[in-house]
């Protein structure tokens, strides 16, 4: 039975889209492969982890007959991308194996019944809706998703903070070293997460419940929720990073209890929300700091660059000697090696020594696009507050090191 037949590039397109998620080696095998799921000549493509699920689709069916299986990813992926761009690909399915075929290559796959693979269950309804777009969300993305924490036993590091306040989204990360903070404005906001939680207490009878504790919202007025809090594990906010596009086409962003659902163009993206409370990121970012500076963003990284040559793995600790007209950089390693660089800038509060991983610093100013930094400071042994001149949509906060 023939499937699809496409070129070998509209076919790629939605198959890349849903094999970031894939694992090669799972518990259950089956996840290793994509459910293709053919409604005339709708295909639909759709990956999971259990934890994620990623789903597409594509015009591309041949003939009107519905059917649906499951394939290994990795290796439909790696064959059409060894096919030559251009070509036409066809695929077809007979007794449990799937046959890809374009020009004289010819390949075939084994397949596993499409009613073994698990979905993802989806809430029947959810607790607020809102949109952005695409290009903002990308940003709001890129500003903080270098602070998420990578298999730290606090299970709830391990992924973005995402706020809905009012008409203000915000995402927060930090790995208990480092936090960056990022918020945008978004226009109907209020008036959309308004209406979804209207609509949960009408379906149920009642308003739709949050853990004031937890990272899952706060505050009621009129059976609407306010403010929605939920953490979106590290995996699936890399995906939507790699999935977002430039433009101003809207996210759908859904969220409920256990589960946020993100749909954009022809994507869905659901994921299971990590449990457990997020640090209360508006005590960790510092105020009231009176010592501070502007520096030169691409100066600072490029002399950050220089120094952190002679560290290692082991110790990224950097000195900076503050002083009325310049920053000294420097760094020292095991082999009594140093490096040591200069920036003039102005700062009027006396000299003051302190120390920082120059990973956290090169990591953040990597990610900026601004000319100008403003870095504010307490004495050695507080934490440094990194801004923007003029905007309080983005801080970075990072602890000391003793060097």
């Amino acid at each position: 039975m023939q499937l699809i037949r496409a070129s070998r590039d509209a076919l790629l397109k939605p198959l890349a889209t849903v094999s970031g998620i894939v694992e090669r080696r799972h518990t259950l095998p089956i996840l290793a492969n994509i459910l293709i799921r053919k409604e005339g000549e709708r295909v639909s493509f759709l990956s999971t982890d259990i934890e994620v699920q990623i789903r597409t689709h594509a015009d591309i069916g041949v003939g009107s007959e519905n059917f649906a299986t499951t394939v290994a990813a990795r290796k439909l992926l790696d064959i059409l991308r060894s096919l030559p761009e251009g070509g036409e690909v066809t695929l077809s399915h007979t007794a449990k194996k799937m046959t890809v075929q374009s020009g004289k290559s010819r390949f075939n796959l084994q397949t596993l019944a499409a009613e073994e693979f698990p979905t993802v269950s989806q809430p029947e309804s959810y607790l607020a809706s809102f949109a952005l777009p695409q290009k903002t969300l990308k940003h709001l993305i890129a500003m903080v998703h270098f602070s998420m924490a990578q298999q730290d036993i606090r299970y709830y590091l391990n992924g973005l903070l995402l706020v809905v306040d009012g008409k203000q989204v915000i995402a927060v990360a930090t790995d208990g070293h480092r936090l960056a903070y990022c918020a945008v404005e978004a226009d109907g906001l209020s008036e959309t997460v308004a209406a979804a939680a209207n609509e949960v207490e009408g379906a149920n009878g009642s308003p739709g419940a949050h853990d004031a504790d937890g990272a899952n919202g706060t505050g009621h007025a009129g059976g609407v929720t306010e403010r929605h809090e939920v953490i979106v594990p590290r995996k699936s906010i890399l995906e939507l990073q790699r999935l977002l596009g430039d433009g101003d086409e809207p996210v759908t962003i859904d969220l409920a209890a256990n589960q946020v659902r993100f749909t954009f163009g022809n994507v869905e993206l659901i994921s299971k929300l990590v449990e457990g409370k997020f640090p209360d990121y508006q005590r960790v970012i510092p105020s009231g700091y009176s010592k501070s500076f502007s520096i030169g963003r691409d100066d600072w990284l490029r002399s950050l660059q220089r120094v952190a040559i002679l560290t290692t793995d082991k110790f990224k600790g950097v000195r900076f000697v503050l002083s009325e007209d310049a920053v000294k950089i420097s760094s020292t390693n095991a082999d009594q090696e140093d490096a040591q660089d200069e920036i003039e800038i102005a700062f009027p509060h006396g000299s003051l020594d302190i120390g920082f991983n120059v990973s956290y610093l090169l990591d953040v100013l990597n990610n900026l696009k601004t000319e100008q930094v403003t870095v504010s400071v307490g004495d050695a042994n507080s934490s440094a507050l990194i801004t923007l001149p003029e905007n309080d949509d983005f801080k970075y906060v990072v602890m000391p090191m003793r060097i």
